[in-house]
């Protein structure tokens, strides 16, 4: 029941009393609850089309005419660009799950949905939404506690577990005919950047560079252990190629800086200005004889002979200084990005100096190889053969640029879905499994749970969990009762928990064979995601929407003309 309140409904002496502004727009009671409802299921009917292995994509097009072909759920609901308030707060909550966990967001969202669809019965049966929303919550602790009880602890150095939770990332992506080459790249990229602290292991992603190129195939796109720099070498006298490479990383410009002050220098004899440019030729020259005087005393020490030097900076390098470096053959690459000065330090043990005068030979990197190529129509400085690479780079390929960007969407999941599952320690099963055995579960507690209207929640809850499986099957062409009746009466049997669709075969199959593991933080994160955005959406009995300012400039306007017109 949307309406424009003008007035309140107190009226004590006949004179309408304002309490809204004029053209401000207000539903309230049941009818805001369901139109906010159909808002969240409108949201999730289109991304429950992208869900599983048989999952379709979208095509997006933005206010400018760009492109994106996805069926990521966090970039679909990014791009979406969507107005209502309700539907707003689901995309921050899907935000929210991606950032946590990197993953599941499509989980939580549909999930979400078929809350609110089971909530729309209840409500039909005169419930109320506190008693929904309580149940709601009791469920959705019960369910994650089982989840993590009924989760599988592993062994991370396992690494063929690890690859299988990164090919079930990448199963309903674009890159699915490649997932198991993809979920090798993932593995190996997420390990080197793992640590151990106390009992802990902490895994810094931004460590992991991703480079895109489009050109070549999606089979040529590879990991580098060390890092790659979308720049190229700055002086055509410069090598190409250093092996066995000291690195000096600066935070400081190789050129003659300019005072803070403007000056003015007036010179009335040639000679002076000849002496100008040569004390300015000279700063520069000891420059570079510093570099190269530390980095040989680091060569004396480490007993290497055959060895070169580079020098990486992120401010520039005057082109005196170029020739300088070109004539003692090092290689040099400027204005590169502090974050990859950053992973540069960490993939080769190099400190960042902000001051030339105070580098020690302490302070130099190592590297086996630096190489400038060429990759497509642009040249590369590739850093590899790193001591103990603590950063590394992903290099994606792909013959259409749409293509390699989804590739990298879905090379991010399947990294953050292997470091999640090795932060965990644990896994569950996929397809459907894990939600059937929660629904089953959630049934069998219910009624010693609460006894109340409550409990017609919890059971609505479950259902809840089997329409995520129902929605793997219908994405399958799959007839979703016969498969749910079917997962119902295998999850009868203790023995048949981790049963799910093989949506390749339309069978019912033990999914724990076949490898289909999740990260068990994934799951339950978009079980709490989901039931939080719920259990908001059902609190809500009163939308009040401001009136915009272009349509108080258009009032106002007709209501000058009104007044123009009768005088």
């Amino acid at each position: 029941m949307a309406e424009k309140v003008k007035a309140g409904t107190i009226e004590p002496t006949g004179i309408p009393v304002l309490i809204l502004k004029e053209g401000t727009q207000r539903t309230y009671g049941r009818d805001a609850l369901r139109a906010n409802i159909m808002i969240v299921r409108a949201i999730a009917e289109t991304l429950r089309t992208t869900y599983g292995p048989k999952g379709m994509d979208k095509i997006l097009v933005d206010s400018l005419g760009d492109v994106t072909i996805t069926n990521d759920g966090a970039t679909i609901l990014d791009k979406m660009d969507v107005q209502h308030p309700t539907a707003k707060l689901i995309v921050q909550i899907s935000k929210g799950q991606d950032e946590e966990v990197g993953d599941g967001t499509k989980t939580a969202v549909i999930f979400a949905g078929e809350l609110l669809r089971q909530a729309e019965d209840l409500l039909d049966k005169n419930l109320h939404p506190t008693l929904i929303v309580a149940g709601f919550k009791k469920a959705a602790d019960e369910a994650v506690k089982k989840l993590y009880e009924v989760a599988e602890a592993f062994d991370i150095e396992k690494e063929d577990i690890l690859r299988k939770v990164a090919a079930t990332s990448l199963t309903s992506k674009a890159v699915h005919g490649l997932r198991d080459y993809f979920a090798e790249i993932a593995v190996k990229a997420v390990k080197a950047v793992t640590e151990k602290r106390g009992e802990k292991w902490y895994i810094d992603l931004d460590s992991i560079q991703i480079i895109k190129k489009h050109g070549g195939g999606l089979k040529d796109t590879r990991l580098v252990e060390g890092i790659v720099l979308d720049k190229e070498v700055v002086h055509p006298g410069m090598p190409r190629r250093v092996e066995n490479a000291y690195i000096v990383l600066l935070d400081a410009p190789l050129e003659v800086e300019k005072p803070e002050i403007d000056a003015e220098i007036r010179i009335s004899d040639p000679t002076y200005l000849k002496k100008f440019l040569e004390e300015e030729e000279a700063i520069l020259k000891n420059m570079v004889d510093r570099i190269y005087e530390v980095a040989v005393k680091r060569m004396e020490v480490d007993g290497v002979r055959d060895a070169g030097i580079v020098v990486i900076t992120q401010k520039g390098i005057d082109e005196v200084a170029q020739h300088f470096l070109a004539k003692k053959k090092i290689l040099a690459v400027r204005r590169v990005k502090r974050s990859d000065i950053e992973k540069i330090s960490k993939a080769t043990g190099a400190r960042i100096i902000s001051n030339i005068e105070d580098l020690s030979p302490e302070d130099l990197g190592y590297a086996k190889l630096v190489e400038e190529r060429k990759v497509g129509e642009d040249k590369m400085v590739f850093i590899e053969g790193c001591p103990n690479p603590k950063a590394v780079t992903i290099l994606i390929r792909g013959g259409l640029e749409r293509l390699v960007d989804e590739a990298e969407r879905s090379l991010n999941d399947a990294l953050h879905a292997v470091a999640d599952a090795i932060r965990d320690g644990k896994i569950v099963i996929g397809a459907g499994a894990s939600e059937v055995e929660l629904a089953k579960y959630l049934k069998e507690i219910a009624p010693k749970i609460s006894t109340g209207k409550e409990q017609l929640a919890i059971e609505a809850f479950a259902k809840a969990l089997e329409g995520l499986a129902m929605a793997l099957a219908e994405n399958a062409g799959l007839d979703p009762i016969e498969i749910i009746m079917k997962l119902r009466a295998a999850h009868s049997k203790p023995e048949n928990k981790w049963y799910g669709i093989n949506v390749f075969t339309g069978e019912i199959e033990d999914m724990s064979k076949l490898g289909v593991y999740e990260p068990v933080s994934v799951k339950a994160n978009a079980i709490k995601a989901g039931t939080e955005a719920a259990t908001i959406v059902l609190r809500i009995d009163d939308v009040i929407a401001a009136a915009r300012k272009e349509e108080e400039k258009e009032e106002k306007k007709k209501e000058e003309e009104e007044e123009e017109k009768s005088f």
